[in-house]
């Protein structure tokens, strides 16, 4: 990971492999807190069908006890997809907002 931490690896995985990577640092320390990737074909996909999106957090059950966001669409013939998934650093509404936009 070359002195990278895990969120930081995730971010450098997923830019390198062609994915649109959506970040933001603490505003302290300057380290990634909150992290949202996403396939280009998943955000075209949402802008085709933005009619329904289902996001969920898993809140504390992985080693880093960060919630683990995924969003998913729906196509007008009931498959789901994934759109994006994410580390974020809290459950509060702001960064809910701040994953959304």
């Amino acid at each position: 990971m070359e002195g990278r931490n895990t969120v930081e690896e995730v971010h450098c995985q997923s830019a390198q492999r062609g994915y649109t990577v959506f970040y933001r640092n603490h505003e302290k320390s300057n380290v990634i807190s909150d992290i949202v990737v996403a396939h280009p074909t998943s955000i075209a996909m949402i802008r085709t069908w933005p009619y329904i999106l289902i996001m969920d957090t898993t809140y504390k059950t992985n080693k880093y006890n960060m919630p683990l966001l995924e969003a998913v669409g729906m196509t007008p013939t009931g498959k789901n997809f994934t759109v994006a998934i994410g580390f974020m650093c809290n459950e509060q509404a702001t960064t809910y907002r701040w994953a959304l936009q």
